[in-house]
């Protein structure tokens, strides 16, 4: 089924109050450079911003994820799709759909029963919790664990990861050592230090994904 190439229906679920945010898209209100389809809990807001080489980019919220995620579609697939999802590339729940009303209707209360049951095996109260971290925890995945010393290694070898010491310091020595619930990197020298925690699945996924490693900020000693 092709739809009308002038109409669609975007949504996403608010990672604050768990409801679903729906709204038409039509190739007029997609002329403007930024759009913003916004919660009425007034915590979220999902940007679509229309660029001038033809495709469509999209800044949305995660239920999941400490921070949002982009995807980018062009024009042909934005409004002529029946229904086209895009999930948090770490869960691979969908948290953002695309297409016919009807059909995205359908997909966010499928998805919706996914992340009740995600709730229900976490032991977690609400929407909220998910993304909170407070109480979304696991036990220490072995691999999650090599993966976060494995970034740390890197990190450490392109000079990554600062302390107290000073940048001339040429004695700075970094230990990696594994504690119940995470990885704590250790400066030998100044004994800054971080707790990296590989018994949260957000907090994991963040960290691998990070540029750089700062011991002197929230130390946890």
């Amino acid at each position: 089924m092709v739809l009308d190439a002038k109409n669609t229906t975007l949504s996403y679920r608010c990672p604050k109050c768990g409801a679903a945010v729906m709204s038409g898209i039509n190739m007029f209100s997609l002329t403007a450079d930024m759009l913003k389809l916004k919660c009425s809990c007034g915590e979220s807001d999902m940007v679509i911003v229309n660029n001038k080489d033809g495709k469509v980019r999209l800044t949305v919220p995660c239920m999941l994820c400490a921070s949002p995620h982009h995807f980018t579609l062009n024009k042909t697939l934005f409004f002529g799709k029946d229904l086209f999802c895009m999930p948090c590339p770490y869960t691979d729940i969908n948290i953002c759909c695309v297409g016919d009303e009807n059909h995205v209707k359908a997909e966010m209360s499928r998805s919706e029963l996914e992340l009740l049951q995600l709730l229900e095996e976490n032991g977690l109260a609400d929407f909220h919790d998910l993304q909170s971290g407070e109480d979304a925890s696991f036990p220490t995945d072995p691999q999650v664990r090599d993966i976060v010393l494995f970034v740390i290694h890197d990190l450490d070898a392109e000079g990554k990861i600062k302390c107290h010491c000073t940048d001339a310091a040429d004695d700075r020595a970094y230990d990696a050592d594994i504690e119940n619930g995470g990885v704590r990197v250790t400066c030998r020298a100044c004994g800054a230090s971080r707790l990296i925690p590989t018994d949260s699945s957000l907090a994991a996924h963040d960290f691998l994904h990070c540029d750089s490693l700062d011991l002197t900020v929230g130390d946890d000693n």
